[in-house]
């Protein structure tokens, strides 16, 4: 694996773009779902089986991230928590580099061995958060 800066070439998608635009767009449906006082998403897993499923919480971590508070984000759910201050990093760059016609950051994977590691390592996690949860169901 890789990491590399190039211009980005004719015919390639711009991802900055894009995902920035669903990131602006997601926060703003966000914010308007939560100014309006529209009611919580149900979770039908969480509704037949009692249980929380890799997402539960995402919504209540996320509130508590954009209030500044880290840890109850943290524990509501590490892997939305990781993810959105991902997000927001990746955010901020993409409108750097849309701003400033920069040089992309791309990763680049060698083999396809690297291809499945990382695949593994990302299931892996997200096994690990399911258990995490799984471990503070009562939460829910």
């Amino acid at each position: 694996m890789r990491i590399i800066r190039r211009s980005l070439a004719p015919t390639e998608l711009d991802h900055e773009l894009i995902w920035l635009s669903v990131s602006v767009a997601s926060l703003g449906l966000a914010a308007g779902w939560l100014t309006l006082g529209w009611p919580w998403p149900r979770c039908l897993f969480h509704d037949l089986t009692g249980l929380p499923c890799i997402t539960c919480g995402a919504t209540r971590s996320a509130i508590q991230l954009f209030h500044g508070h880290f840890i109850a984000a943290w524990r509501w759910n590490p892997a939305v928590f990781v993810a959105l201050c991902v997000l927001s990093i990746f955010s901020a760059y993409a409108f750097v580099a849309l701003v400033w016609r920069a040089p992309r950051v791309r990763i680049e994977f060698q083999t396809t061995a690297e291809r499945k590691y990382a695949r593994i390592l990302v299931i892996a996690a997200l096994a690990l958060n399911w258990v995490y949860l799984l471990s503070h169901w009562r939460d829910f």
